[in-house]
């Protein structure tokens, strides 16, 4: 499973978040919500720091990571995040 987030998402997270030094934000699965990946569940965010990765990357000021507690969610699929222009807010895909 690989995790990408992009500089403009990774931006909106900066100013979102007010984050202006280094810290660990967290993908994790939530029950409810719309547009995930299963069927009632979505995903959400947190500033954690990481336990047991299964996949990072580091954009900016942030290491973004999805725990290995999350693997079920993602059924083998990738997660890229990017700012969707028209909602001017980040967005999931998932690649199989």
């Amino acid at each position: 499973m690989n995790l990408s987030v992009t500089e403009e998402a990774a931006q909106w997270y900066e100013e979102e978040l007010d984050i202006d030094e280094n810290k660990d934000l967290r993908f994790y699965v939530r029950y409810g919500g719309v547009g995930g990946l299963q069927p009632g569940f979505s995903l959400a965010i947190k500033l954690e720091d990481p336990a047991e990765p299964i996949a990072e990357t580091e954009v900016g000021n942030i290491r973004y990571f999805i725990e290995a507690d999350d693997e079920w969610y993602f059924d083998g699929h990738s997660l890229e995040v990017h700012f969707d222009q028209k909602w001017k807010e980040p967005a999931f895909d998932y690649k199989e």
